[in-house]
């Protein structure tokens, strides 16, 4: 008698009030199979994303946290794991999705502003990278792409360059693309697909059609970022096969000044 296959199992980190990439990324993810294991520090956004989900026929559990520590990271890893267990799930995609962004002149910038930086774009992406990547170690290996997981950074313009106000949100950026190129290089070998994916420009979300007030932006394709096109790039990202693996990735609309 045949078993049937784990269903896959997602862990997005950094669902925001579910408009942007990270609620993207789940619902894409849900029409292609997957179940969706949803972090955040708001609830009621992760309850909101997740009854649509279930209401569509899909399978989302919301597991909202009190903070970006370390503690916080690994107890909620814990709580999906339990939530999800294995045979009948496998962890097979983890985005870390989540930033504090601090956009001041240097001079203005605060202790508690690096502090907070550091602390989600850095600290949190290390214990959520360990999390995910020792739960791959205990997957086997899918024969179609070659991968026992798949482990992806979102990045933005900061992870390569700085500007004028972007002193500590860069410095937080950078770390993340040095964790992630690192996380690549060592455990590729094990059949761990890392990938960082750089957004460079304004993606259109439910907050920036408030603050830009401006029909004719939000209906140009042409400058500015869906959301919905990001999250297909990063399914992309998680079929490929072990002979072509991307390390990084860079999306832009088509009229971004780069």
């Amino acid at each position: 008698m045949s078993t049937a296959a784990p269903r896959p199992v997602i862990v997005v980190a950094g669902v925001g009030n579910a408009s942007g990439t990270g609620a993207a990324v789940a619902r894409l993810f849900t029409k292609s199979g997957y179940s969706v294991a949803l972090i955040a520090r708001g609830a009621d956004s992760l309850k909101k994303l997740a009854d649509e989900i279930n209401a569509s026929g899909g399978n989302a559990a919301p597991f909202p946290i009190a903070s970006y520590s370390s503690e916080d990271v690994t107890a909620v890893f814990e709580s999906i794991r339990s939530h999800f267990p294995s045979p009948a799930f496998s962890i097979r995609t983890a985005i870390y999705n989540s930033a504090h962004g601090v956009w001041k002149p240097f001079l203005e910038v605060t202790p508690e502003d690096i502090q907070e930086t550091l602390q989600v774009d850095v600290i949190a992406a290390f214990a959520f990278s360990r999390q995910a990547i020792l739960t791959f170690k205990d997957n086997a290996i899918d024969e179609a792409t070659g991968k026992k997981g798949t482990l992806i950074f979102t990045g933005a313009t900061a992870s390569l360059r700085g500007n004028v106000t972007t002193s500590a949100f860069a410095a937080g950026k950078f770390g993340t693309r040095a964790l992630s190129q690192s996380l690549a290089k060592e455990f590729g070998k094990q059949n761990i697909h890392i990938a960082h994916v750089i957004i460079d420009g304004v993606i259109l979300t439910d907050r920036l059609r408030i603050v830009r007030n401006d029909p004719s932006w939000e209906h140009n394709r042409n400058i500015r970022l869906s959301p919905e096109s990001i999250a297909a790039s990063y399914l992309y990202l998680v079929n490929q096969d072990r002979s072509a693996w991307t390390w990084e990735l860079d999306l832009r609309p088509a009229h971004e000044k780069w």
